[in-house]
């Protein structure tokens, strides 16, 4: 039966929103991984995040103009196909490259259980004599065959844009066309709910495979000396590429075996076109239309440019097009590092980030969402009121990053980096920290990372560093004990040891972690109520006809400028606050270990408030154009724009990239 077909495309559908909500989720919160794993800069890694936009954009026109005239459900299986085939090449590089090696600095291979591989004061001075020269060691050194494995998963990211791009414009415009008149909304209500559960589960699962070891199944888990919450620690990341990407190759199969039309379109003004489709058939036909189509595209090339210059010297719609992209370059930027910034200012894992945002964060935004339209359609908000509203969100929003400061830890006590070797004195620069008396004499490795705390509550960079001359051996937990500077400190108890792993951040910044999640979902909530507007703003400040094209470009600033160059320039300033970067058998710098957290957190955030305070000021722009054009009209949202406002908010929540509803979902 007909209505059957349809009720299974809206199944399909719904499968295939939780399919790339899984994906889009999974790269997001795999991002740090990807940058452990392939020891590349934090700008690299925003790099690869962004090339999922610069596949959508690829195709986006083609989409945009051909995909109502074709088939549109295999079109939509081909897409998810594409998807599901993008994924699963983003995780192949773990496949080829062998163990995941967390000390590579040292040449330690992670599957010796032995602190007789972690080399303390007496063990150095031991191998000193037996040391290779370094410029032989330069001479023999062959590139890693993992060096360039990431150019995969930029390719993998890139083929899931593509494929991405018809699922959710062509999905909606098929729902639109043969539903029943005035179920749409509830069907692609449905489905949206649908994509958001794949967003509750995208983070569960994140959050379970950041626990398991890269390479589970592979190595003796009981030899692995680092915790999730170790710098180098490196979860299953591509676990959840496999997973999405079997997923979203299983919802690509039915879609080929749907009709193109399952039943007759509802609304009249559908009927000519398939009429025309059907025509086409004859031979006369197509020569006819040919020569009417050169006529037709000549004719909306030239019109093309004239509405784009419309909507260009439209003064409100390039003010809007400005403090959306700035304001929601913000937003992606912290989507995009969270899980960073989190770990490195308050210590937790990204396990468990993950778990609160998809428990916490995400229900926030998503009643946020709902209350905001609620908000619009209660009090009937006009075009003044709808700016208003987003004038708010953004104040919040700059508020929140503004307590943020006072939520900052100061960066950890780490001695070679933030404090001379013997504890005793603050450093100016993290820079070539000369040796200290109490272990001048170890020939340490200075590029070594095996982080120990000592019981004076300082890191040292390794057992080595920190004077220490013996261990427990084998036991668990590893401790090195008679570690010289850790002696200098004055212990009244003389017990100077050291157990492995950094120090963990003291009770006043755990407290600060908590206010700060707190903030984070209010924020959250608070900035989505007021975000809900943006949907109905870019639809009332251009004339009707314009209204896809305005939508369009506003899209494509979004994708460009947005979801491309923020993670790129927020990377690139995380990149400046490092204090230690990994080096690799050939003493290439890989990723960085450990952040000056004083400086990430003001740096983060100072760029977010200088993003934002202009927003303010162009909201405020904004408004008083808005007054003076429309002074004493109706600028109050009608009944069809609200439709669109509830179409676009569900949209907005599945945006699993950056939560930016992009032109064909509206």
């Amino acid at each position: 039966r007909h209505c059957d077909g349809f009720k299974i495309f809206l199944t399909l559908l719904s499968f295939s929103y939780v399919a790339k909500a899984l994906a889009g989720i999974f790269m997001k919160i795999s991002s740090t991984q990807i940058e452990r794993r392939f020891e590349i800069s934090s700008s690299l890694a925003g790099l690869i995040d962004g090339s999922f936009e610069i596949g959508n954009l690829f195709v986006i026109v083609f989409v945009s103009y051909f995909g109502s005239k074709l088939h549109r459900p295999k079109l939509i299986g081909i897409g998810c196909f594409l998807m599901g085939t993008g994924s699963i090449l983003m995780a192949l590089p773990h496949f080829f490259m062998g163990y995941y090696r967390y000390s590579k600095e040292t040449n330690i291979d992670p599957s010796e259980n032995s602190t007789s591989n972690l080399p303390n004061c007496l063990i150095n001075q031991m191998l000193s004599l037996n040391r290779t020269p370094p410029e032989i060691i330069e001479r023999g050194c062959v590139k890693e065959s993992g060096s360039h494995m990431w150019i995969y998963v930029f390719m993998g990211n890139m083929l899931r844009g593509i494929g991405e791009t018809p699922v959710v414009p062509l999905g909606i415009s098929y729902i639109d066309d043969f539903a029943k008149e005035g179920h749409s909304s509830l069907y692609l209500g449905t489905v949206n709910a649908m994509g958001m559960t794949g967003l509750v589960f995208a983070f569960m699962l994140g959050s379970l495979f950041a626990k398991m070891y890269v390479d589970i199944g592979y190595v003796d888990l009981s030899t692995i000396r680092i915790t999730p919450k170790d710098s180098r620690w490196v979860g299953a990341w591509w676990l959840g590429f496999l997973v999405s990407g079997i997923v979203s190759i299983i919802s690509s199969i039915p879609f080929f075996f749907l009709p193109l039309n399952p039943n007759k379109p509802q609304k009249e003004r559908k009927v000519s076109l398939f009429l025309h489709v059907l025509k086409t058939n004859d031979k006369r036909n197509q020569i006819a239309n040919l020569t009417n189509r050169r006529k037709y595209i000549t004719k909306n090339v030239t019109g093309f440019f004239q509405s784009l210059k419309s909507i260009l010297t439209n003064p409100l719609y390039v003010i809007f097009v400005i403090f959306t992209l700035l304001h929601m370059s913000s937003y992606i930027a912290s989507l995009t590092y969270i899980i960073k910034m989190v770990e490195q200012q308050y210590g937790w894992s990204a396990s468990k980030t993950n778990f609160l945002l998809g428990v916490l964060a995400l229900p926030a935004v998503a009643i946020g969402m709902f209350s905001g339209g609620y908000i619009i359609k209660k009090f009937k908000l006009s075009l003044v009121g709808l700016a208003k509203l987003a004038f708010c969100s953004a104040t919040v929003h700059l508020l929140s990053q503004v307590l943020y400061f006072f939520l900052i830890c100061e960066s950890k006590s780490v001695a070679g980096l933030t404090l001379t070797y013997d504890g005793n004195s603050p450093v100016r620069s993290h820079v070539d920290v000369p040796l200290s008396y109490c272990n001048s004499e170890c020939n340490c490795d200075e590029s070594q990372w095996e982080p120990v705390c000592g019981n004076n509550g300082i890191t040292y960079l390794s057992p080595c560093l920190a004077g220490c001359k013996s261990s427990s051996g084998n036991k668990e937990p590893i401790v090195f004990y008679n570690c010289s500077c850790v002696e200098v400190i004055g212990l009244q108890n003389k017990n100077y040891s050291a157990h492995l792993g950094e120090c963990p951040r003291d009770d006043v910044c755990t407290r600060k972690s908590y206010v700060y999640f707190v903030i984070q979902v209010l924020d959250a909530f608070l900035c989505a109520v007021g975000l809900t507007s943006y949907s109905v703003l870019v639809i009332r400040i251009v004339q009707p006809e314009l209204k896809a094209l305005a939508i369009g470009f506003h899209s494509m600033i979004m994708r460009s400028l947005g979801g491309i160059l923020v993670p790129i320039y927020f990377g690139a300033l995380i990149d400046t606050t490092c204090m230690k970067w990994s080096t690799n058998s050939c003493g290439a710098r890989g990723a960085c270990r450990i952040y000056n957290s004083t400086y990430l957190g003001r740096a983060f955030f100072g760029l977010k408030v200088a993003l934002l305070f202009p927003v303010l000021v162009l909201l405020t722009v904004f408004i008083f154009v808005v007054k003076k054009k429309f002074h004493g009209k109706d600028t109050k949202v009608s009944e069809n724009e609200r439709q669109v406002m509830d179409e676009a908010n569900l949209e907005f929540l599945n945006d699993s990239e950056h939560f930016v509803p992009s032109a064909e979902e509206q």
